[in-house]
């Protein structure tokens, strides 16, 4: 998926997430289950914004994102921040690295824009094989809850400085995907020009991803709600999930 549109008005869409606090959460989070060090693979990694929190915390950071539009911002954020960050462009299912990592995160429900589960399995597979034994493995999901009660068949609006978008979803009960198309209006030299973008995003039951970190090679260790270490609640919108290479 290239998000060629919201490559450009990614960040200005997520201002909500602080991800200084979403670095250091998942700095306790992998710390807690043994890895604070090492070489950590921000899967899906986007503009790139977590990697360079996370190479401040002082892990040897890989991002990896599929779309060039998306590496192309997190260029700039690492010639801006200074740190050593390696990006590479490939697919999460397709995932080639040069050598085995210590960690994995995957934030901001990336692994819900993957609608097959055939896939989805894939990229577990994937970053099994290039996990360490031992290696710890973070990610998080947006619920069932969250796509049929908040996502729904809704529409947002969003005006920021740079851009006014237009969000409107389409749920389906079967599988739990919502269609969602977003359309951008920005103001250029006072007229208005127009981008849009459409993905679909799939919520995956607890059991369809417990069966499938079973099968590619990790223990589940612990599922939290939101970014702390409590039990999720049953309304729960978001899970954080940890799981250790066996």
């Amino acid at each position: 998926m290239a998000y060629s549109a919201f490559a450009e008005f990614y960040d200005g869409l997520t201002q909500n997430v602080s991800y200084p606090k979403r670095a250091a959460y998942f700095h306790e989070l992998l710390k807690k289950f043994g890895c604070e060090s090492g070489i950590l693979l921000d899967l899906a990694c986007g503009t790139g914004s977590l990697s360079v929190e996370m190479a401040k915390l002082g892990y040897d950071v890989i991002g990896v994102d599929g779309s060039c539009e998306m590496l192309s911002e997190a260029m700039s954020k690492k010639a801006e921040s200074g740190q050593d960050v390696l990006y590479l462009c490939q697919q999460m299912e397709e995932l080639d690295l040069y050598g085995t990592i210590n960690a994995t995160v995957c934030a901001l429900d990336s692994l819900n824009h993957v609608t097959d589960i055939k896939t989805l399995e894939k990229i577990f597979e994937r970053v099994s094989l290039f996990s360490e034994p031992g290696a710890v493995f973070v990610f998080d999901v947006n619920t069932v809850y969250k796509h049929r009660e908040v996502l729904g068949n809704n529409v947002f609006v969003y005006d920021t400085d740079s851009v006014y978008c237009v969000w409107q979803n389409s749920y389906s009960e079967e599988n739990h995907i919502v269609e969602i198309t977003l359309d951008f209006f920005v103001e250029e030299d006072g007229a208005y020009y127009r981008e849009s973008e459409f993905f679909c995003e799939r919520a995956y039951t607890c059991e369809e991803i417990d069966e499938l970190l079973e099968k590619t090679g990790f223990e589940k260790l612990a599922v939290y709600g939101e970014d702390c270490f409590d039990k999720p609640a049953e309304d729960a919108q978001r899970l954080i999930y940890a799981a250790r290479k066996r």
